[in-house]
């Protein structure tokens, strides 16, 4: 496992870094779309997809560039320290993945759509829910309900699990059906759009019979790459916050020269980096290493979350009484870390099923 980014990668990040900095800046983009259900627009979505971004785990045969989820953490990372507020995590890595471990004719056109920028795609796979495939001649039909599904108001469409016989099965639905209805969940951060979906009869096109190690393995890869987004916002919160303590004058002197100030920095960098060794080595594990070794890096990510999400809060001690106000974008990454926290379930739950994992082997 490298630690050190190749040029390659050097080049991907800081191409990235630019366009969202240009094309999604939060004061122009990220503020404006925090009440608009889809949290994206067409201009940048396809400016994504020009920069390849969308088609970057798409194998090379489906019109992508079959690159690596330590890839894929990369432009994570940047969109994370942007706030972006788009689909991307839930096409070019949950969908993608999935179809990609699926294989077949049908879903490597919708992969090929997704390299394009063509189609916007969203995967129902951490909250799979109760839905029911029906046969109806000459279609199948799903009928059920599904809590949370991200991006479900961007997508075109949407990957459901569903009961399939004796079977789960994938299943593809036009997110235009007028039977699938979709509602906006609000939750604590604004740039993460969770819905709850209703299918009535909605229409399906059968993809094919997902492994329950499959389904896994991309629950698993959206842990590890939400978790890249969540370290590329607590590493930009934290840069502002250390800037503001040079700046920031107390007394005659500024206040990161306070010993109790550069504590909660030291604090800060030390979090980041730790997080940051976690979140590479599940990026590797998540195309180099075996089931088991690859389950146990994503559990212990997310179960870090509460202390990355703590980068948040200690930013805004050192903003003081400006990072809580409206205008400024501390209180935007602290709702975007906490959002971190709370996804998937708190920490405490992947704490345990690491220490059980610990404990069992110990007694071995």
């Amino acid at each position: 496992m490298n630690l050190e980014l190749t040029e390659e990668q050097v080049a991907l990040r800081d191409t990235v870094r630019r366009f969202l900095a240009e094309r999604a800046p939060i004061s122009g983009h990220v503020r404006v779309l925090l009440d608009e259900p889809t949290g994206s627009t067409e201009t940048v979505w396809r400016g994504l997809a020009d920069l390849g971004a969308t088609g970057l785990l798409v194998p090379e045969a489906a019109g992508g560039a079959g690159l690596t989820m330590v890839d894929a953490g990369i432009v994570a990372e940047e969109l994370g320290a942007a706030l972006h507020p788009g689909p991307w995590l839930s096409t070019a890595v949950g969908a993608v993945r999935a179809l990609t471990r699926l294989g077949g004719e049908p879903a490597s056109r919708i992969l090929a759509e997704i390299a394009a920028g063509t189609s916007v795609a969203t995967a129902a796979l951490l909250d799979t829910g109760t839905v029911a495939a029906i046969e109806r001649e000459p279609h199948v039909v799903l009928k059920g309900e599904i809590a949370l599904v991200p991006d479900a108001a961007a997508a075109d469409i949407m990957l459901v699990l569903a009961q399939d016989g004796d079977d789960i099965g994938l299943f593809a639905v036009k997110t235009a059906d007028s039977g699938l209805s979709v509602t906006l969940e609000r939750g604590i951060d604004p740039t993460r759009k969770q819905f709850r979906v209703e299918l009535d009869d909605v229409s399906a096109q059968r993809l094919g019979t997902l492994s329950a190690d499959a389904i896994r393995a991309t629950a698993d890869d959206v842990l590890i790459v939400t978790a890249a987004d969540a370290l590329g916002a607590a590493r930009a919160v934290m840069t502002m916050a250390i800037e503001h303590a040079k700046a920031r004058k107390q007394f005659g002197q500024a206040i990161g020269s306070f010993q109790a100030v550069q504590h909660l920095c030291v604090d800060m960098f030390e979090t980041v980096e730790l997080a940051r060794s976690g979140v590479i080595h599940a990026l590797w594990a998540a195309d180099a290493a075996d089931s088991t070794e690859r389950h146990l890096s994503a559990m212990r990510a997310k179960a870090f979350a509460g202390r990355l999400a703590a980068v948040g809060d200690t930013a805004i001690q050192v903003f003081g009484g400006i990072g809580y106000t409206w205008e400024h974008d501390a209180h935007l990454y602290l709702k975007r870390l906490l959002g971190w926290s709370a996804f998937g379930g708190g920490p405490d739950t992947y704490l345990t099923e690491i220490g059980a994992r610990l404990a069992n082997k110990g007694q071995r």
